[in-house]
């Protein structure tokens, strides 16, 4: 059998290791599925041309370019550690690169690696490792019955988890496609993970993630299976709720009523409010195979990203058909604030520098409306001027020039005034910027939204904080 280009595809696409080739300047010109699937990429278009440094994966890219460079001067390394980013997480890898040659000249390179993270963390006593899929319980699953007696359990789960791997979640969601079984396929990314990370370490990460793997697999126990995508994503195979008003039960539950999601963790040397992100679709009746499904689910978990994150988003083909990420997708914070000075130079007084970056504000900080409070004590709308609340404590709140909150809890213990405005109006989360100039305050900016513990992410603070130091001016 000769190896025609289209084997050769079938071959590199059925490894489980990262596969990628380079040309001689350490270019990438082409990688394999799994390589796709561990970065989070549609297609290779978006690091065709480039090299590690242009995508950003090393904190240290130096070691990685110095091994690549001897490989092209005709010497292979073999299983050489290092660290990349992967979605927001530093992963432990391995990796192999050997050159490639064409008519006796090197013309480029071949490597693959694969991820150790959660191998090291064991070997080395740093996680919560757990078993949360016994045997018997998997054989309740057609697919893993026929398949447990020939392959070991470790191969089975996530080292760290104890649920499903990310090769098995695959496999199993493919089985079910095969066999034309509906099911309701989700993605969990867990809100603010590298700040936990960052912040009391990876061992409170990886107690985060323990914690809520083992709660969503008993949340789906007897119906659906949890597995691991990777970093601190997580899927969700639902072989009961595939109705829309099903799914619109399960996950309104699992965000209101369950401790799965939701809930205060102690780390020891401090806490911290655990929530996730939601994106989730049905097969068949949202897509008949596999890459237009997960296709899906990503989307709408980017979709849920944007809106705030610490929600869920349910495929409807009617409002999501035509959605693309690349017109819901971030600009770099810098591009934002940019624009909006220039918009807001062209106003003239307070109120209609606000009207006129309005509806730039609801784009960036997916709101419908702002408020603001002078030194009156007065809340005011942007958008609706019958609108009149009382905020005469809200510099009670006030202990920095930003205030974040995903609740209220501290806004009806510090300014019970406020709290009743809040209240009164339906809102349930807020973020408030101080505007001063030097030592005179002269009033806040208030983005007040009625969707309960809203995270308010750090390019939203960053804006508003932006706005409010633009009016004081």
């Amino acid at each position: 059998m000769e190896m025609s280009v289209e084997l050769f595809d079938s071959i590199i696409n059925t490894s489980q290791d990262c596969v990628f080739w380079k040309d001689k300047d350490r270019r990438f010109l082409g990688v394999n599925q799994a390589f796709l699937d561990f970065y989070g990429f549609d297609s290779a278009d978006v690091l065709i041309g480039k090299n590690d440094e242009d995508m950003g994966w090393h904190s240290d890219p130096e070691p990685f370019k110095q091994d690549e460079l001897r490989v092209l001067s005709g010497k292979s390394t073999y299983k050489v550690q290092g660290k990349c980013f992967i979605r927001g997480e530093e992963r432990d890898i391995v990796a192999s690169k050997r050159p490639l040659y064409e008519k006796g000249e090197i013309v480029g390179l071949v490597g693959s690696f694969v991820d150790i993270t959660d191998v090291l963390r064991r070997k080395n006593g740093l996680d919560n490792g757990q078993i949360v899929y016994t045997i018997d319980k998997l054989r309740k699953f057609p697919f893993f019955d026929r398949i447990i007696d020939e392959i070991s359990l470790d191969e089975i789960l996530d080292p760290l988890t104890g649920i499903l791997s990310r090769a098995y979640s695959v496999k199993f969601v493919r089985s079910l496609i095969a066999e034309r079984k509906p099911f309701t396929f989700t993605m969990f990314d867990l809100d603010n993970f590298k700040f936990i990370n960052d912040s009391f370490g990876h061992s409170a990460g990886d107690s985060v993630l323990t914690t809520v793997s083992k709660r969503l697999a008993e949340y789906v126990d007897g119906f659906g299976l949890m597995g691991r995508f990777g970093g601190d994503e997580l899927l969700m195979i639902d072989l009961n709720n595939t109705a829309k008003n099903e799914k619109d039960a399960f996950f309104e539950k699992l965000y209101t009523h369950s401790v799965a999601l939701r809930f205060n963790m102690d780390f020891g040397n401090g806490g911290a409010f655990v929530t996730g992100t939601a994106g989730c679709a049905s097969f068949p009746e949202d897509a008949d195979n596999y890459n237009d499904l997960f296709g899906l689910i990503d989307k709408m978990l980017y979709i849920g990203k944007n809106r705030g994150r610490n929600c869920y988003t349910i495929y409807d083909a009617e409002a999501h058909r035509n959605v693309e990420v690349t017109k819901i997708a971030r600009r770099g914070v810098f591009t934002d604030m940019y624009r909006l000075r220039k918009v807001m130079e062209k106003a003239e007084d307070f109120e209609h520098k606000l009207q006129a970056v309005m509806p730039m504000l609801m784009e960036i900080l997916t709101i419908h409306d702002l408020f603001y409070a002078g030194e009156d004590g007065r809340m005011k709308s942007v958008m609706n001027r019958a609108f009149d609340g009382d905020a005469a404590d809200i510099a009670n709140l006030m202990t920095d020039d930003l205030f974040s909150e995903h609740t209220l809890d501290t806004v009806k213990k510090n300014s019970p005034v406020f709290y009743k405005t809040l209240v009164k109006n339906g809102f349930e989360s807020v973020l408030v910027a101080r505007i001063r100039k030097a030592y005179k305050v002269s009033g806040y900016l208030i983005c007040a939204v009625n969707r309960s513990l809203r995270i308010w992410q750090e390019n939203e603070c960053a804006v508003l904080y932006y706005i409010a130091g633009l009016l004081a001016e």
